[in-house]
């Protein structure tokens, strides 16, 4: 099954199975999709993540619900209207049904019985394949021994990792990158620890089946041998062939760029490469991350078809 194919079934099963207790995990199953790769891709690809997608939908449907014969509900039927749908569109209480639909439609559930025209309409995905050319993407496959590599780590929920993953950065940098950071014990050797490994060279991201609705986030460097501090954690990756694309430009503009087009140009329905394993790596250079000649680059496991 291409691709494409599968990223329509996909949204098909989902469609199907709005009122289950699914994720993105269940529907990349149902399609045999790397779930990893599917929800990476369905968020480049949409603009949304698998349960933004599913959470839209089922609000819109919860509006028309609302609004079906609502000029002759009385306010008590109204009531107990909310209550039945809250826990239709799997809610866990007719409060929070009612703030999320509030967020989404920008009125209540009462005020949309009365202004039915004010519905948002959140229609199911079409997709559509869109030939481009012109820009050919710049990268070599570069084979590759088992890396170790060493660094902290955290769990980072697929809906909100362009939020999470920027904070821990951040995190990373004002503790122990700069001078102004609150001095902690055992600090001292992770700093030292940092600087012989060069952590931070690399941003590296992980699934496993395990982790439901997250995937672990490494900001790594190169393991040189020797103790692991305490709060530090050592990744093995195994020996691979990689595809590495380069990027140039300012940050994050510039990888969040190319790995966009990774994920949905290079990769669907590539005739010659598909990912290995469920992993990617970013790797930055030093120096000024918002200069227009500062480089980076994608690291994508492949193997050849």
């Amino acid at each position: 099954m291409d691709w494409f194919t599968s990223f329509r079934k996909a949204i098909d099963y989902m469609e199907e199975h709005l009122l289950a207790d699914i994720g993105a995990e269940e529907v990349a199953d149902a399609v045999h999709i790397s779930a990893f790769y599917f929800q990476r891709s369905f968020k480049i690809v949409t603009g949304y993540s698998i349960g933004e997608y599913m959470r839209n939908r089922r609000l819109y449907l919860a509006g028309l619900d609302v609004i079906k014969g609502s000029d002759n509900s009385s306010r008590q039927q109204m009531e107990t209207k909310i209550i039945d749908l809250a826990y239709k569109y799997r809610y866990e209480t007719p409060e929070s049904f009612t703030k999320a639909f509030s967020r989404f439609h920008g009125l209540s559930p009462m005020q949309l019985r009365t202004q039915p025209h004010r519905i948002k309409v959140f229609l199911p995905l079409i997709v559509e394949i869109s030939i481009k050319g012109g820009n050919k993407m710049e990268f070599t496959v570069e084979k590759r021994e088992s890396m170790k590599m060493i660094g902290f780590d955290r769990m980072i929920s697929y809906d909100t990792s362009y939020k999470e993953a920027p904070k821990f950065w951040q995190e990373f940098r004002e503790r122990y990158c700069e001078s102004t950071g609150d001095s902690v014990q055992g600090d001292a050797e992770i700093r030292q620890t940092i600087a012989e490994c060069v952590v931070g060279e690399y941003g590296i991201s992980v699934e496993d089946t395990s982790y439901g609705n997250q995937f672990q986030y490494f900001i790594a460097g190169a393991y040189q041998g020797g103790t692991v501090p305490e709060g530090m954690k050592i990744l093995e990756i195994p020996a691979c062939e990689w595809a590495k694309f380069k990027c140039r430009g300012a940050m994050p503009e510039s990888l969040q760029t190319v790995n966009t087009r990774i994920f949905s140009e290079w990769l669907p329905g590539n005739p010659t490469f598909e990912m290995a394993f469920p992993m990617n790596i970013e790797w930055y250079s030093g120096g000024d991350i918002k200069s227009e000649d500062y480089e980076s680059a994608i690291w994508i496991p492949v193997k050849r078809l």
